[in-house]
């Protein structure tokens, strides 16, 4: 086995030298040991589980590819969008990852390409073959696929959606009050990412008050402006329409948007407080805006197009992250290929009012400032984040950053030196980067990193405050190293310079056979004196939920119930109502 492998490296590295091209951002390692496992978590988090994995497809094959019997193409091909779509793209046109077109892999040939796989890169390919998740003959097998034209999913229009749409309790059914003692206010709504479902958790008993039926993976959940409907959309872009007013709060519509989607809104601005709702999909790349009440679809709008750097047709710029302005009847919509921030004006869903501001590519996650005025973008793989002005209706600036910021929402609190700031962590190093954004009173820091803080590591995916602490929380769930993704930091922001505090969430669960545990996303209770945060296991092992004492910074409740099936974002619906983070 070690002498084959170390004839295909030889092999590649030769085509590298003939060609003076490389597939990843480095040759292919001398070595596959350097090269640090992906660990399952990780995979399945960024890349993994495309809805499309099961969806039927055209085999469309190229003949100057290697031959595939029917039978590989459609193994292979459910492979890659289990794998593989989420960072190479659906019709493989490179997202997160490069592209893998034939045009690029026919040229490399399949022994060449069966290193990349076998062993990955340092740029972040997982090593598929070495960390035990192929055998050598998927990995050939993945090798010849790649070379063959990409399939297309089917395309998802009204007659799709309409066939997915129910109103299972119509709104003239609906309470007309509150019929539950619950403090809504402080329930937290908690993915369930493997079984499809959320758990809806008061915030005051940490009791669960009901396990809701959902979409797969639910991405988001979000409130309507007020507070009563939250909207949760799943990976396979499904979404669920909760009334929280009812004697036990559940499902009261569904829709399904596309075969693939992240992201749901709902209108926040004056005089349209829960009258629309808007969805953007991965697959079909478009966004779809909705009656409120009953998440009825309206208008379906595409988004493919130029992108915002090359001025090159995409065929896949899917839609990432939407948030409702409080300024205008705007939704900003995030295009992730192609670059681009949507200002959509929804006051005549008839004649809607694109304004197209041009930010940087691969656009993801991000959130307000303090002040709802300015939208921060991250743009994770150019490095960099882009100041919307949302009253203005323009960009302000693009800020150089760390390695592929992730912020969640992010986290804005008020530096001691350089007045209000936002926040982002990231997945590619161990830095947080606070950039500043009052321009009035802090002119000379605005729209520009005023400080680096360093934390445990890379692979962060949110971090949180609340007006109501002086405490920064920053989770590393992708960290490779074990105490790291199973722990939180924590720093003083009246003090940043000293470091952070390590709080050992895992440990503190005191789960004993929790596989791979990942302690992510810190959420604030309404009151700001308590963080939640999840310690999220394999499908098969215990979970649970930490709370912690936000002034101590001891644990002050552990929420363990076997119906707590790999717990991972949890939001606060006041929080998350006002966009408070």
């Amino acid at each position: 086995m070690s002498t084959r492998r170390n004839r295909l490296t030889a092999l590649a590295l030769a085509t590298v030298a003939a060609s003076g091209l490389a597939l990843a951002q480095q040759q292919p390692p001398q070595q596959p040991a350097p090269h640090k496992a992906v660990p399952p978590a990780e995979v399945n988090y960024q890349a993994g589980g495309s809805p499309l994995a099961t969806e039927p497809m055209y085999q469309s094959t190229n003949p100057k590819a290697p031959a595939m019997t029917q039978a590989e193409f459609d193994k292979a091909r459910q492979l890659y969008f289990e794998r593989c779509a989420g960072c190479h793209g659906v019709l493989r046109k490179g997202a997160t990852g490069k592209p893998l077109t034939p045009d690029i892999t026919l040229g490399k040939g399949t022994d060449y390409l069966k290193v990349f796989i076998a062993y990955g890169s340092p740029a972040g390919m997982p090593n598929w073959l070495t960390s035990g998740e192929f055998d050598d003959k998927t990995v050939d097998m993945m090798a010849r696929y790649i070379q063959h034209d990409p399939p297309q999913p089917p395309e998802f229009g009204m007659e799709q959606m309409k066939a997915t749409w129910k109103v299972i309790v119509p709104p003239d059914q609906r309470p007309k009050k509150k019929m539950n003692a619950y403090n809504v206010q402080n329930i937290f709504s908690t993915t369930l990412r493997d079984t499809g479902e959320v758990a809806l958790i008061d915030g005051d008993t940490k009791k669960i008050i009901n396990i809701v039926k959902t979409g797969y993976a639910v991405h988001i959940s979000r409130l309507s402006a007020s507070g009563r409907y939250l909207y949760v959309i799943g990976r396979d872009a499904k979404i669920n329409m909760i009334d929280l007013w009812m004697e036990k709060p559940d499902n009261v519509a569904e829709l399904r948007v596309g075969l693939e989607a992240r992201s749901v809104e709902t209108s926040k601005a004056k005089g349209y407080e829960d009258k629309f709702a808007i969805a953007g999909a991965y697959w079909p790349p478009q966004y779809v805006i909705m009656k409120g009440d009953t998440l009825e679809p309206m208008r379906i709008v595409g988004t493919r197009g130029m992108t915002v750097d090359k001025q090159e047709y995409h065929p896949e710029p899917r839609v990432a992250s939407i948030v409702g302005s409080h300024f205008k009847p705007e939704f900003i919509v995030n295009v992730k290929e192609t670059g681009k921030t949507l200002l959509v004006n929804y006051a005549d869903v008839n004649a809607l009012k694109v304004t197209e501001i041009g930010t940087a590519r691969f656009l993801h996650d991000g959130g307000l400032d303090s002040t709802k005025r300015y939208f921060m973008v991250a743009a994770n793989q150019s490095n960099k984040i882009a100041a919307v002005d949302l009253k203005e209706g323009k960009l302000t600036q693009l800020i150089d950053v760390g390695k592929i910021p992730h912020p969640g929402r992010g986290a804005n609190f008020k530096h001691p030196k350089f007045g209000p700031v936002w926040s982002t962590g990231h997945l590619g190093d161990e830095t947080i980067s606070l950039i500043g954004t009052d321009p009035v009173k802090n002119k000379a820091s605005a729209w520009k990193v005023v400080q680096t803080l360093k934390g445990q590591g890379g692979g962060s995916l949110f971090l949180k405050t609340h007006p109501k602490s002086t405490n920064l929380y920053v989770d590393t769930p992708l960290n490779p190293d074990p105490k790291i993704s199973q722990s939180i930091a924590v720093f003083d922001i009246n003090n940043l310079d000293k470091g952070y505090k390590v709080l050992p969430i895992a440990e503190w669960a005191g789960i004993k056979d929790g596989g791979a545990m990942r302690a992510l996303q810190p959420e604030y209770n309404k009151a700001g004196d308590e963080v939640w945060v999840s310690v999220w296991s394999a499908k098969d092992k215990q979970s649970a939920i930490v709370v912690i004492d936000d002034r101590t910074l001891k644990p002050k409740a552990i929420i363990k119930d076997p119906k707590l099936v790999t717990p991972t974002g949890h939001f606060n619906v006041y929080n998350t109502q006002h966009d408070v983070y």
